[in-house]
């Protein structure tokens, strides 16, 4: 008898702001594939992910826990392969599985991809044009162990992770049901278009982000040390050519950001062809009305936003992820939801949608009741983030905190406690206090100001509240 439980097409690009797709309002492009899967579905406005990096958002993602107990907290912490994940489950349950795409939790033996029936991976961040992957078997009729073969593969990484998992989804046993990650490198640093894409936007410039002029006035001394401000930290990969960097700082911003924000969107472009590819087999196989799908990104990203591009600050365009849903059977067309949902939720929501239990080990929670038009009375406020990588990228100092409907309470704890990938180096703490409802681009720091003094004292109290009830513990400095 086939099992007639929904199949998941989990689709994730890396380092896609959702300001970047038109279903989300954006202003400088348009992304009609995407839309689709909103506008058959449900877009939700307040996915935040636990620390806005690419191996521990993945991981995050994987284990449903957060980046101290998965033991992922940087770059340099690759995951071990033996956690549990709501992948093994799925399988275990009779699903068939599939990962193809960017993995970027490590390589070797120890930390290539488990719980699935087949898998491609890119080595690290892989390349846009003719990338090499790592498959888990060799051709036909050999018997290698898995993940022994590497090799090239012409083409362009958009097109070639969405021709595998095409090829998976064809060779699947149509009597059960499926769970396939598609996993884009794409709109990742150094935005490579391919020849298709490559004309888009020659003759017109691009809307400037708000805070493309921001001078980090009234802030912690953290924003203004960040070192990935547009044109003066860019290289000429990143920008195709020579800088010029005797321009002013302000004027190379403007100069640098067209060149940066017109790549990064072609190569969205090219994802949201392939989601179409995807979706269109989905239709023409009859089997969209069984088959939930997702789009999301492991984090947000900069686009010109505070002057920067890059990620890991707990600000807005970073945090935020975004996350489209589609499953007819289950998702009213059009709807759109605004509760708190987290990165480590995802697990959780897709075992109950196969029937499966939340395993103990996840700290997140299925927001399936959601995609019904319900919020648990008792769903989530406040949301705790924390980023590790004390200055080993772009300068970003180690920071942890609170995001509630309308307050951001961060605590630059600016120490590399030791943990690996992070540097030793370390500074006086500050706060920031952001009102986001006054304050939507996170310009004016009032932690000091006398009329939130009690609002401060309330956040770090649930703050602290959050840290422990996720088993993190605070920094030694940070004291009531």
């Amino acid at each position: 008898m086939p099992d007639d439980r929904p199949n998941i097409l989990f689709i994730m690009s890396d380092d896609h702001a959702s300001h970047a797709l038109s279903c989300y309002g954006s202003r400088i492009n348009q992304t009609p594939n995407l839309d689709r899967i909103a506008n058959e579905g449900m877009r939700f406005d307040n996915v935040f992910c636990t620390n806005s990096i690419c191996t521990p958002s993945r991981a995050a993602i994987l284990t449903g826990a957060y980046n101290h107990i998965n033991g992922v907290t940087t770059l340099s912490t690759p995951m071990d392969n033996r956690l549990p994940t709501f992948v093994k489950d799925l399988r275990a349950s009779g699903y068939q599985t599939g990962m193809f795409g960017k993995w970027h939790l490590g390589q070797g033996p120890a930390h290539q991809p488990t719980g699935f029936d087949d898998w491609a991976v890119l080595p690290g961040q892989g390349l846009y044009h003719n990338p090499t992957f790592i498959f888990k078997s060799g051709r036909a009729g050999t018997a290698l162990r898995a993940g022994s073969q590497r090799r090239p593969v012409h083409g362009y990484v958009t097109d070639l992770i969405t021709d595998m998992s095409l090829d998976f989804l064809q060779g699947r046993d149509a009597e059960r049901p499926f769970f396939l990650m598609c996993h884009h490198k794409a709109p990742h640093r150094h935005w490579e278009p391919d020849e298709k894409h490559a004309h888009m936007y020659l003759n017109e410039d691009i809307p400037e982000a708000e805070t493309l002029y921001d001078d980090y006035a009234n802030r912690a001394s953290a924003a203004e040390a960040a070192e990935m401000r547009m044109g003066l930290h860019h290289t000429p990969l990143d920008l195709k050519g020579e800088i010029p960097r005797d321009l002013p700082e302000m004027e190379l911003r403007k100069w640098a950001y067209q060149r940066y924000i017109k790549d990064y969107l072609r190569v969205v472009a090219s994802i949201d062809d392939n989601v179409g590819r995807l979706l269109d087999y989905l239709d023409a196989e009859g089997l969209t009305e069984n088959t939930v799908v997702v789009y999301t990104s492991d984090q947000g990203f900069f686009l010109g936003d505070h002057g920067w591009y890059d990620k890991r600050f707990m600000y807005e365009e970073s945090l935020r992820m975004p996350y489209i849903m589609r499953y007819p059977k289950g998702i009213e067309a059009g709807s759109v939801n605004e509760d708190m949902i987290l990165n480590v939720d995802f697990g959780p929501t897709y075992l109950e949608l196969a029937g499966l239990p939340t395993p103990d080990a996840m700290q997140g929670r299925s927001f399936a009741p959601q995609l019904l038009g319900e919020t648990p009375a008792d769903w989530r406020q406040s949301m705790y983030y924390r980023y590790w990588m004390h200055k080993a990228h772009h300068n970003v100092y180690a920071h942890y905190g609170i995001r509630t409907h309308r307050y951001k309470l961060i605590y630059y704890y600016a120490d590399g406690m030791g943990v690996e990938g992070s540097v030793g180096e370390s500074y006086e703490p500050e706060w920031e206090l952001f009102d986001l409802d006054v304050d939507p681009y996170e310009l004016n720091n009032v932690v000091n100001e006398p009329a939130y003094a009690e609002l401060v004292v309330a956040l770090k109290d649930e703050m602290h509240r959050l840290q422990a009830d996720v088993g993190d513990e605070r920094y030694h400095l940070d004291v009531d």
